[in-house]
């Protein structure tokens, strides 16, 4: 039996400044992943499954075509749990997300596989139980969760287990630039402090809050407050080149508030209007520090991940 199946996930800024590895937002800016697979009839066992894999799009040459690309060892996982996988199976990816930016371009290839696999499965899991395994392979769900969900998504975790939180935002636009710069998952980690003190602890938990109010109701006016960090961006910022002046820059050119997505290099930048003048004064920026840059004006996704399947 032949079945098909196109996965669309959005990309995802995580943290927005102090919602460390706990809030995230998704972004109408998508990655497509269309499964073609073949399954033997179920008397047979299939032991290896015959895989072909082809991405095209921006970063596609960084897309792993074997059994290390993460899409199929995710979809892997649901088929050995089930203990039935497809003779043969075909992943096209077709990428708009860039690779190692801090816009959870990962997240999506973890979600893609695994809901690619449990629509080829016939859905023998649920969405918590997805999300639960996403998680664990991300190791928070400040993307993996926006990306499934849509919108602004609070994760809390509790042992191994997720617990999701939707929070009503108001619709807008938002900037997004990313300089053409490779900052380790593993170096933005390094970086940061193993202990922090109460009252960095305080300054961020008291900010939260603010944030997530300032963001449903459209408060440009306390962003600017409620997006200041002290867990992670302080030690993020100097291993990315130009990107204070960056921040600098979008706030002299009107962003009420700006952050890095996730660990960086991207950042995300919130304004009422005159989107394109930050992103020239940004961009500007970068160029000034010898980087070239991509940079969106992106809408809030409000759907998160989609699933067709043809049969």
């Amino acid at each position: 039996m032949k079945k098909q199946v196109t996965v669309t996930i959005p990309a995802t800024s995580a943290n927005l400044g102090p919602g460390f590895d706990c809030l995230g937002l998704a972004l109408a800016l998508y990655n497509h992943v269309t499964f073609t697979a073949e399954f033997a009839n179920p008397a047979k066992t299939v032991k290896k499954t015959t895989l072909t894999i082809q991405a095209t799009g921006l970063d596609a040459e960084k897309v792993p075509t074997d059994e290390t690309n993460l899409v199929y060892q995710m979809a892997s996982c649901l088929f050995e749990r089930v203990g039935k996988r497809p003779s043969h199976l075909h992943i096209q990816q077709e990428n708009h997300i860039p690779v190692g930016s801090g816009l959870g371009s990962s997240s999506t290839a973890v979600l893609a596989g695994l809901l690619g696999a449990n629509a080829l499965l016939d859905d023998p899991f649920t969405q918590a139980q997805l999300l639960d395994t996403a998680t664990a392979e991300e190791g928070h769900p400040d993307n993996v969760a926006p990306a499934l969900l849509g919108g602004l998504v609070l994760g809390v975790m509790h042992g191994e287990q997720v617990h999701i939180e939707p929070l009503p935002i108001a619709a807008q636009r938002v900037v997004i630039v990313t300089p053409d710069f490779q900052l380790l998952t593993k170096d933005a980690r390094a970086a940061l402090p193993s202990h922090i003190s109460r009252q960095d602890a305080i300054f961020n938990a008291s900010r939260l809050p603010l944030l997530t109010r300032a963001l449903e109701t459209a408060a440009y006016n306390k962003l600017a407050l409620a997006m200041q960090d002290r867990l992670h961006q302080p030690y993020r910022l100097p291993l990315i080149p130009g990107m204070a002046a960056a921040f600098a820059a979008a706030t002299a050119a009107g962003a009420a508030g700006v952050a890095l997505s996730g660990a960086g290099p991207s950042l995300i930048a919130f304004a009422p209007a005159g989107h394109e003048e930050i992103v020239g004064a940004v961009t500007a920026v970068f160029h000034q520090h010898n980087l070239a840059s991509h940079s969106w004006i992106l809408p809030i996704d409000t759907v998160g991940a989609k699933i067709r399947a043809f049969q």
